[in-house]
């Protein structure tokens, strides 16, 4: 796909404490590779990456349909200092990877106040997220057990996935999920009125013209 050749913009955040491994995750996303060397994100910054979308039916089952989808994907500073830049950028996003470090207790107890940052700031009191434990392949040191996690994944209602920046363990996977969530939610909204979406969630869907501003209502 060439500039500006796609059909939608999907624009996904990473949010979680510092250290649990956002960046890494990110990196190996988008380039497949691996950078070991802890580098704080400072504030924002981001990465891209082009994927063919295939539709589904309700049951799984593809529907032939496909879209060519610009994703963007915000990284996001985890210190507190940070935090009244990083929730500003809440709003512009369409999904969320809540993520937390296996090897971190205090990490995966934090997941309870993003979840409270992300209600009070994201498009709605109902976003796309899904949650995730990183650093899985540091299982000798691991402080978080699967059962846990799950179990607070269901408390929200979200997949859970437990991922490895470095192997690339179900990175790919945690990622399709929430680009799942996001583009069947705005395929129920995109044939309504705008006064029945004036509020919500928005997409940039180009057109053969124009590209046009999509709100998908929560």
């Amino acid at each position: 796909m060439t500039d500006g050749d796609y059909d939608y913009l999907i624009k996904l955040l990473a949010l979680g404490d510092s250290g649990v491994g956002k960046t890494t995750f990110l990196y190996r996303y988008t380039d497949n590779k691996f950078n070991p060397k802890f580098i704080t994100t400072v504030g924002i910054d981001f990465r891209e990456k082009r994927v063919v979308y295939t539709q589904t039916n309700p049951t799984g089952a593809a529907t032939g349909k496909t879209f060519k989808v610009h994703l963007q994907l915000w990284d996001t500073a985890g210190q507190e200092r940070f935090r009244s830049l990083t929730t500003a950028f809440f709003r512009d996003a369409m999904g969320f990877l809540l993520m937390f470090d296996l090897t971190s207790q205090q990490s995966f107890l934090n997941v309870r106040n993003w979840m409270s940052q992300l209600q009070a700031n994201a498009y709605c009191e109902n976003p796309d997220i899904v949650l995730v434990g990183n650093k899985a392949d540091l299982a000798d040191q691991r402080e978080v057990q699967e059962k846990q996690a799950k179990e607070l994944a269901d408390k929200y209602g979200i997949p859970y996935f437990e991922t490895s920046a470095a192997t690339g363990a179900e990175v790919d996977k945690s990622v399709i999920t929430l680009l799942d969530l996001v583009m069947k939610r705005m395929e129920q909204c995109v044939d309504k009125p705008p006064a029945e979406s004036a509020n919500g969630n928005g997409a940039t869907k180009l057109t053969d013209s124009q590209s046009s501003e999509k709100k998908c209502a929560c």
